[in-house]
Order: structure tokens, then C-alpha cells, then sequence
């Protein structure tokens, strides 16, 4: 499963303008200036989250863009649709239903663990929302909450055994 940059920056801009808009518009320059990401980009991405409603735009001077809803009711899952950032751990086309996994008419092995993985993963996305982010509200996963620290833990034992 891999995150492209479409869903990593379409969700910091909406966070920016939760951040540091309220109901005043936020330029796309400010929101490029301040997370370091291409305005050409932004123009980009904002144009189909304006299409999708999750951002209004207001031109002019003082123009910008809103959020169309409050940061609470703005999950994660509606932004990674509306810039067509796919979150599946599959790699079989779910678009062709009498093909299976790599082509055969059959499901792969392992199928349905990767499926349910893209399952959680996009209930958890659901849930999740602008204001959650934004208010750090996120905590680490109850069954595994030292996560990180395993991952850097087994990384420096694997260098330290070869």
C-alpha cells in the first residue's frame, strides 16, 4: 500500500486552512508557502476538491479558499476520494469482477487479508477527520502502541547483525 503525494497534500492543505483560516479564505501561495508544496500542485488538487464540495473558492483580492464544512464533519476518507487517491492494499483489479488476483479468474492466497487491511484502513479514514488532525487528537493503535519504537528497534538489530 502506497500513499501518493495527491492524498498527502490534498489533507495538510484542507489541515492549513482549518488551521489558519477559520471563515476567512486562505490564498494557495500562503498554503504553498507555509507546507512547502508546488502553488501549480495545489491549483491542481484544489480543483477537484472544490468539484467534490469539501473547499469553497472566493475570488478577488482577499481571495482564497474554505473549507465547505467544519473540520469535524470533513473525514479523510471524502478527501483521498475526491483527489482519486486509492488506499488498497490489493493489487488486483476490483473493477473487473470475473477476473481474479494477477490476472487468473481466481482470488490470489492472500487475498482477502489484503482486502480486509484496505477494509480498516478505510474505516479508519472515515472516522478520522480535519479536526482530529489538526487537534493532534490522533493517538497510536491500542494493540500495537510502541510501534514506531519496534520498527527502529528491529532496523538497528538487523544493521547491528550483518
Amino acid at each position: 500500500m502506497k500513499l501518493s503525494t495527491k492524498g498527502r497534500y490534498a489533507v495538510t492543505a484542507l489541515a492549513d486552512i482549518a488551521l489558519n483560516g477559520g471563515a476567512s479564505p486562505v490564498p494557495l501561495g500562503d498554503i504553498a508557502e507555509r507546507q512547502d508544496i508546488s502553488v501549480t500542485y495545489l491549483e491542481q488538487l484544489f480543483m477537484k476538491l472544490r468539484r467534490a464540495g469539501l473547499v469553497e473558492s472566493v475570488r478577488g483580492p482577499g481571495g482564497g479558499y474554505t473549507l465547505a464544512q467544519a473540520p469535524e464533519e470533513t473525514n479523510i476518507a471524502s478527501i483521498m476520494a475526491a483527489v482519486d487517491e486509492t488506499v488498497s492494499a490489493l493489487r488486483c483489479s476490483d473493477k473487473k469482477p470475473a477476473h481474479g488476483c494477477g490476472g487468473s479468474k481466481v482470488d490470489c492466497l492472500t487475498h482477502a487479508l489484503w482486502e480486509q487491511l484496505s477494509a480498516h484502513v478505510h474505516v479508519f479514514l472515515s472516522q478520522t477527520t480535519i479536526a482530529d488532525v489538526i487537534g493532534k487528537k490522533l493517538n497510536p493503535c491500542p494493540a500495537v502502541p510502541d510501534f514506531i519504537a519496534v520498527v527502529d528497534d528491529h532496523e538497528g538489530a538487523e544493521e547491528t547483525a550483518h
